[in-house]
């Protein structure tokens, strides 16, 4: 599907031609991909870097235009557990116009909200900007998901809550990656701008995108860094409180496995017999009497033995 947009007086206006501004290419079909490589010069291997989700950022210098993969954050549902997805899309500038290779529409979504747009350099200048402040947005997201769920697992350590951890912190990671490539593509960016001759007002635009840019990879940095403490804290954690019932159990089974023993032995004729002599209620009672302090001796003796090994 292809949309285009005319610029007049620094906003974005839909129309239905083919040669406008700014156009956008989504999911293109194969006629569409035969326009973008005989109409823009675009090639093959171009067009499957842009609608690739794994493809790294990079930035091409080409004698007639400028190629540029951009890794941005894909839109949250809370219905995925947590995990925070990053798909990539393409920008081609020409000397008048400005293509846009995507799989929806939401790369164009709040354009001109920042800063008038005067020319296509403009629009992908604010495009980067949106995904920048999209990324900040989603960390913000995901540390108030991470309070939420160490208040979770505080109560209830649950494999669901500990899952949902681990998607929180595999989606930082991918979050870094990507805006780590997206700061070299702005870097490169920056150095060539003097051979398009980039006016001051662009290059000001560049050096806050970079600064933006970097702030919003040191806090992904920092937040992947607790997630990752956090996860190793909390395994520890369940690692004690299984010890710590393993020992209690291992305790109760070790004092109740002679009084068993005893208990079977007494259950028989034979104590009956050897203490015919005695009356019942004098027996049975000396027996229970008897067991309760042998538990007791061996309750004694294994805190002893436990407070020698602490």
């Amino acid at each position: 599907m292809i949309k285009s947009f005319q610029l007049e007086a620094g906003r974005l206006l839909p129309v239905a031609s083919l040669n406008a501004d700014v156009m956008l290419f989504m999911a293109p079909d194969v006629g569409e991909r035969m326009q973008l490589q005989s109409h823009f010069g675009i090639d093959e291997h171009a067009l499957a870097s842009a609608l690739d989700p794994d493809e790294v950022s990079r930035i091409e210098f080409r004698p007639n235009n400028l190629f540029m993969v951009w890794k941005s954050p894909e839109s949250y549902s809370g219905n995925n557990g947590f995990s925070f997805g990053v798909s990539s899309f393409g920008l081609v500038l020409c000397e008048r116009r400005l293509l846009v290779i995507s799989k929806d529409d939401n790369q164009l979504n709040e354009l001109g909200a920042h800063r008038p747009l005067p020319k296509p350099i403009d629009v992908l200048l604010d495009l980067l900007t949106n995904s920048v402040h999209h990324y900040l947005g989603h960390l913000k997201v995901i540390k108030m998901v991470g309070r939420e769920l160490q208040q979770r697992l505080n109560s209830s350590l649950e494999n669901q809550h500990f899952i949902q951890m681990f998607n929180l912190s595999e989606s930082l990671i991918y979050y870094i990656n990507a805006i780590h490539g997206n700061g070299t593509v702005l870097a490169r960016l920056r150095n060539h701008a003097h051979k398009h001759a980039f006016d001051a007002h662009t290059l000001d635009i560049i050096d806050d995108l970079i600064i933006e840019n970097e702030q919003c990879y040191k806090q992904a940095e920092i937040y992947s860094t607790v997630f990752a403490g956090l996860m190793d804290a909390r395994g520890n954690l369940v690692n004690n409180n299984m010890n710590s019932l393993l020992r209690k159990l291992t305790v109760i089974n070790v004092v109740f496995l002679p009084l068993n023993l005893i208990a079977g032995i007494g259950g028989m004729s034979e104590y009956s017999m050897m203490t015919a002599t005695i009356p019942w209620w004098v027996s049975y009672p000396a027996f229970c009497l008897a067991m309760v302090g042998i538990g007791g001796v061996m309750v004694r003796m294994l805190k002893r033995m436990a407070q020698r090994v602490a």
